[in-house]
C-alpha cells in the first residue's frame, strides 16, 4: 500500500526509512518526516510532521539515508556534491578546491533530534566529516554507529600520467567505518588504497598516484575495507540467533554493482559478510548471497541489484533489490553451534551445475555479445566506413580502449548515469556525425539528465580514429531502426 505524497506531487522519494517512538520516518526531497502510527497499524492515516528540512539537494549524491539510535538520536548522512571537490567535476587533472568548502555542508553525517520538529540544516550540527559518500548505517549491541562508505570515482581516467588503467577498476576501496564524533574520514584530500590497505593522498590534492600520505596519516581510516566501485548501499549488523553463532555481531553488507571498471569487468552485485567482534574485524570478509546479477553484472542489464537489508525479529535476514523490486527472506536450518563461514558458491561453479544439466558451455565461456546483430548490419554515417562503425563497436565495448557500456549501457539503452544512444534523441548538438564526434572529444562537464558528467573522450585514451569510430558506431545506433 502507498501513502504520503508522490511524484505528480513533486515528491522525488528517498532513501531512507525507520520505525521510532511509535511513528514511521521517511525522507522525502529536501526534509526528514514522520508519521505517527495508530495503535496495530502499518500504514500511516495522516499528513506527516517535518523533522529536519533544508538538506542539501545538488550534485552527484542528493540523497539523505537516515538512522535513529534507542535515544532519538537521528543521524542524517549528506553526501558529496562532487566526486573529489575538483575545480570542475569529474574532469582530467583538475585540481581540488583549496580549501574544499564543500565540506562544510557536505560529505558527513549530521545528528539531529527524532524527538523533535521544525529543525532546519545547518552546519552546526555536522557529526563527522570526510565521507564522500556514506549509504548504509547501523547500531551494534554496545551502542557503536557503522556505516559504508562510497570511494571516489576516475583515478586512472582523470590521472593517466599517475595511474595504470587496472587502478581504475582496482582503486579506490570500499571501506566501512565506525563513526565517532569529529572524526574525519579523509575525503577529498585522501582515498583508502585497498592494495596497500592505508589512506594515501589522492591526485587532486597532491598525491602522487598512492606513493605519499601526507596530511592523511591524520585522518580515521576505516575498520574494514573492500574491492573498488562495489557501491555498498546497505549496512545491517546481526544481531538474530537464527544464524551461526560465527555470524552475530557481524556485518551484512549490500553491493550495489560498479559501473566504472570497464574494460575490465564489473563487480559486487552481492552480500558480503564482515564478522566483527567488539567493534573490530574478526575475520577476512566472504561473499554471502551471489547472482543477483544474472548473465550480465552491469547497470543496465543486472537482472537484481542487491539494494537494502534487514534482519528480522525472527533472525531472518532480508534483502532487497532495486532493479526489479523483488526482496529475498533468508532463513537457517541446522545447527547454530557451527563456528565456520562459508562464502557462496562463485558464479563460475552455477556454469559447472549447468553443464551437468545438460546446459554445457564452452571452457572459454560465452561471449556476452554472441547471437548479437553483427555491425554489419548497422548504416554507415555518410563519411565514414562500415569497418569504422565495426571498430567503434569494439571501442563501446571496452575491447578497444574505450569504457562507453559502463555508462550508457553494453546494449547501450542507457543507464541512471548515461543516455539511451539508440532513441534518436540527442541532448547535446543535432545527432550528426561531426556534433556526436565533438562530444566525444569534449566531455559533457554539465550533464542535462544525469548526475556524473562525462570527461573527454569519455575518460579514456583514445586515439582521433578511435573516436572517430565510436562517433560512427553512436551515428549508426540511433539510426538502426529506419535503416
Amino acid at each position: 500500500m502507498r501513502f504520503g505524497p508522490g511524484v505528480e506531487s513533486g515528491n522525488a522519494g528517498g532513501t531512507g526509512i525507520a520505525l521510532y517512538n511509535g511513528a514511521l520516518f521517511a525522507e522525502t526531497n529536501d526534509r526528514i518526516v514522520r508519521y505517527a502510527l495508530p495503535a496495530g497499524a502499518i500504514v500511516p492515516a495522516d499528513t506527516p510532521e517535518v523533522v529536519v528540512s533544508g538538506l542539501p539537494l545538488t550534485g552527484d549524491h542528493p540523497m539523505h539515508p537516515f538512522v535513529i539510535d534507542a535515544r532519538g538520536n537521528l543521524y542524517v548522512d549528506l553526501g558529496s556534491a562532487t566526486n573529489a571537490c575538483q575545480s570542475a567535476n569529474r574532469l582530467p587533472n583538475s585540481p581540488g578546491h583549496q580549501p574544499c568548502t564543500e565540506l562544510e555542508t557536505r560529505a558527513g553525517t549530521w545528528l539531529y533530534d527524532a524527538n523533535r520538529t521544525g529543525q532546519h540544516f545547518s552546519r552546526a550540527e555536522r557529526f563527522v566529516t570526510g565521507l564522500r559518500n556514506g549509504e548504509g548505517f547501523a547500531f551494534d549491541a554496545a551502542g557503536r554507529i557503522y556505516a559504508t562508505q562510497h570511494g571516489r570515482d576516475q583515478l586512472r581516467e582523470n590521472w593517466p600520467s599517475l595511474y595504470q588503467p587496472e587502478a581504475g577498476a582496482d582503486e579506490p576501496a570500499e571501506e566501512l567505518v565506525q563513526l565517532t564524533r569529529g572524526a574525519d574520514y579523509g575525503w577529498p584530500e585522501c582515498y583508502f588504497d585497498y592494495s596497500q590497505q592505508k589512506l594515501v593522498l589522492a591526485p587532486e590534492y597532491g598525491g602522487d598516484g598512492g606513493k605519499t600520505v601526507g596530511v592523511c596519516a591524520q585522518k580515521q581510516p576505516p575498520i574494514a575495507a573492500f574491492p573498488a566501485h562495489w557501491a555498498p548501499n546497505d549496512l545491517a549488523l546481526y544481531s538474530g540467533n537464527e544464524f551461526p553463532a560465527a555470524y552475530r555481531g557481524g556485518a551484512f553488507i549490500a553491493f550495489h554493482g560498479s559501473w566504472n571498471r570497464a574494460p575490465f569487468p564489473q563487480g559486487g552485485y552481492n552480500v558480503v559478510f564482515q564478522p566483527l567482534a567488539d567493534g573490530k574485524p574478526s575475520g577476512k570478509f566472504v561473499v554471502f548471497a551471489d547472482g543477483f546479477a544474472g548473465a550480465v553484472k552491469e547497470p543496465g542489464q543486472a537482472a537484481h541489484r542487491p539494494s537494502g537489508l534487514a534482519v528480522g525479529p525472527d533472525g531472518a535476514l532480508y534483502i532487497s533489490d532495486d532493479a526489479h523490486g523483488r526482496i529475498w527472506r533468508v532463513t537457517f536450518h541446522g545447527d547454530t553451534a557451527i563456528t565456520g563461514i562459508e562464502p557462496a558458491p562463485a558464479p563460475t561453479e552455477t556454469a559447472v551445475a549447468k553443464a551437468r544439466a545438460g546446459d554445457a558451455e564452452p571452457p572459454e565461456g560465452i561471449h556476452p555479445n554472441a547471437g548479437a546483430e553483427e555491425t554489419a548490419s548497422l548504416p554507415v554515417p555518410l563519411g565514414a566506413t562500415a569497418a569504422e562503425v565495426a571498430l567503434g563497436d569494439r571501442v563501446f565495448h571496452g575491447e578497444a580502449g574505450g569504457t562507453c557500456e559502463g555508462c550508457h549501457g553494453s546494449n547501450a539503452k542507457g543507464t541512471p548515469l548515461g543516455s539511451d544512444l539508440t532513441s534518436g534523441k540527442w541532448l547535446w548538438g543535432d545527432g550528426s556525425l561531426a556534433a556526436i564526434t565533438r562530444t566525444i572529444n569534449d566531455g559533457v562537464p554539465n550533464p542535462k539528465n544525469h548526475a556524473n558528467g562525462m570527461p573527454p573522450k569519455g575518460g579514456a585514451e583514445l586515439s582521433s580514429s578511435q573516436v572517430a569510430a565510436a562517433a560512427a558506431y553512436a551515428w549508426a545506433l540511433s539510426h538502426e531502426s529506419a535503416h
